[in-house]
């Protein structure tokens, strides 16, 4: 590729609305299960693995990941894990996918572990991830979905957090970012009544490297922060089934 291939993308040639409804047949493709995914040319430094190395996987999702902020800034913080973004918005997919390949053509050897995809985290989380197999999931500044009639939209509920919880191995983290406070109230209600998440102190929280950020490195974060509005952060651990018997 060409020095001019290998400028950034602008933003501006890429913008779509803010949002896309999750319920729409978005034509879409996605593996029957996790095992029939072919991540080769996602992370083609790590697959396949070299002969006598065990195969890496995917460990972070960033479920809606917008213009890929949050991937760009952990992909230098967390160098040996894998790491996906989801988005449904086929502009913004293609524009994060973009700035990953000039990122990997101006600085050879890094973010060969961050990639993006066009998916529908609400309906197909499973296809892609086996059991536990994540260790941080991230959830920032997602679609409010204001109207009550809508709030069955929103992407963190009794039924998904059960699928979120499955790919999410014990320990894992679950973060939760939003300026909406009633989002916030509304996500760390079902997180709280959920018997598999437990939630992180303020002090656990502070000394988590990812959480930086998760508070300054998305588009949205940062226009939080020029409007001086409020930030509402919550994270939640994968604790063992309190059920589960071996």
């Amino acid at each position: 590729m060409s020095e001019v291939e290998a400028k950034l993308p602008r933003k501006r040639f890429y913008r779509q609305r803010a949002h896309a409804n999750p319920f729409s047949d978005h034509q879409l493709e996605y593996p029957t299960e996790p095992k029939l995914m072919d991540w080769t040319r996602h992370y083609p430094q790590y697959y396949p693995a070299k002969e006598g190395e065990e195969q890496k996987k995917v460990e972070f999702a960033d479920i809606g990941c917008g213009y890929g902020g949050l991937l760009i800034a952990l992909a230098t913080v967390f160098p040996d894990k894998l790491m996906l973004g989801m988005e449904i918005r086929t502009k913004v997919e293609d524009y994060v996918h973009e700035r990953i390949k000039a990122l990997r053509i101006q600085k050879p050897g890094n973010y060969q572990n961050v990639s993006i995809m066009r998916m529908n985290a609400m309906k197909f989380l499973p296809n892609f991830f086996e059991k536990g197999q994540l260790s941080k999931v991230f959830f920032l500044f997602p679609d409010p979905h204001f109207k009550q009639r809508k709030h069955k939209a929103r992407i963190i509920s009794s039924t998904l957090l059960a699928e979120y919880a499955y790919a999410l191995r014990v320990g894992g983290i679950l973060y939760t970012i939003t300026d909406v406070k009633d989002l916030h109230l509304w996500m760390v209600k079902h997180l709280d009544e959920h018997p598999l998440f437990e939630k992180l102190t303020d002090e656990e929280c502070e000394q988590d490297p990812a959480v930086p950020h998760v508070r300054t490195a998305t588009e949205e974060g940062k226009k939080v922060a020029r409007n001086q509005g409020d930030k509402y952060l919550a994270c939640y651990r994968r604790i063992e089934d309190p059920f589960y018997k071996n």
